[in-house]
């Protein structure tokens, strides 16, 4: 196998997964019917701008780099200091996201507003937010799987879980992912969704073809209780990809992807219908009746992530809200899995 950990990939995973939620935000709560009358028979197959000029991005794209940050500021403090409980440092994270939803009146408000990403203006725009995300963050407490922060198994814990899969090797992925998802969502499909992915990325970058990355995560996941819903989602998903069912009625059957496990699927199933065609795999991971964006942008990570960022069209790579911020974020990622980490990255990353 092929390693896929270097840059173009990480930067593929990311780009990828920005631009399939910039593409699926405009339809985001449009009925297929609707995007077909205004956006015409194929419906929306470009980037549309906004009032700045960019293709917007919402909040998945939003949480995934405070992800990344908060994977980058537990690597520092565990380099640095020896020690790190990785969630909390990612809780930290999500709550500096939660700053920029306007939320500027937390607890130890002083304490998490820090570091360079929460400078970023465009940031500080809400998106439609996941109700699920701001009420776990908002409740004061760090949701567990032992002690769940809700009953949620919206797709919210799984849309921004990508650079678990990017940064740690297939052995600590998929725990890694659910701890993370699990700050936030606490039905188990909803953190198991997002370990599954994570997994699957794993996969990929340590240079598994996708058929097999897909097959061997629906193995992962039978180690695990109440994994049925993403099991089964999963298992119709690759039953579908080679089935002689048109798109719409296979991503119909999968269903509209508000929860975890049909959004994981229907991404699934788009990266493996066209896993050499970014393009019509995110086309066709956004023109259904769901949450078009959440889908398109786990699309977008996982054949980012397989194919790289020079199957991604350069037109809409210059058009995406945040390019030189994601292209930073994705690299410090790369840098840090070199083990190179030295005092200068508190400046960046600081352990906290």
């Amino acid at each position: 196998m092929n390693s896929k950990r270097d840059s173009e990939h990480f930067r593929g995973c990311l780009l990828g997964g920005a631009i399939g939620d910039a593409l699926g935000w405009p339809v985001e709560f449009l009925k297929r019917d609707e995007i077909i009358r205004r956006f015409g028979k194929e419906g929306i197959v470009d980037l549309l701008l906004g009032k700045n000029g960019k293709a917007e991005i919402t909040d998945d794209t939003q949480m995934t780099l405070f992800t990344i940050e908060g994977i980058l500021r537990a690597k520092t403090r565990f380099a640095l200091k020896g020690i790190c409980h990785l969630p909390s440092v990612v809780y930290n994270a999500y709550r500096r996201w939660l700053i920029t939803q306007g939320y500027t009146n937390l607890k130890d408000y002083d304490f998490i507003n820090s570091g360079w990403l929460i400078k970023v203006k465009e940031l500080h725009v809400k998106r439609a937010p996941g109700m699920s995300c701001l009420s776990a963050l908002l409740n004061g407490k760090i949701g567990t799987t032992k002690e769940p922060i809700n009953n949620s198994k919206g797709c919210g814990g799984v849309m921004h879980i990508a650079p678990v899969g990017l940064f740690y090797a297939k052995e600590y992925a998929f725990d890694i992912a659910v701890d993370i998802a699990a700050l936030t969502h606490g039905h188990p499909t909803g953190y198991l969704s997002a370990g599954a992915l994570a997994y699957l990325i794993a996969l990929i970058i340590e240079g598994e073809e996708l058929e097999k990355a897909a097959n061997k995560t629906m193995n992962k996941l039978k180690e695990y209780d109440n994994c049925e819903e993403c099991f089964n989602s999963l298992s119709k998903a690759i039953e579908l990809t080679y089935s002689d069912v048109e798109d719409i009625d296979a991503i119909s059957q999968l269903g509209e992807g508000w929860v975890a496990e049909e959004a994981l699927g229907i991404s699934v199933y788009c990266a493996l219908r066209y896993k050499n065609d970014f393009k019509k795999a995110i086309i066709t991971s956004v023109n259904h009746d769901g949450d078009s964006d959440s889908t398109g942008a786990i699309t977008g990570n996982i054949l980012g992530a397989y194919l790289g960022v020079n199957s991604i069209p350069k037109e809409w790579i210059e058009k995406v809200e945040l390019k030189d911020v994601i292209i930073k974020i994705a690299d410090d990622l790369f840098e840090a899995n070199k083990e190179n980490i030295d005092e200068n990255w508190w400046e960046c990353y600081p352990g906290y």
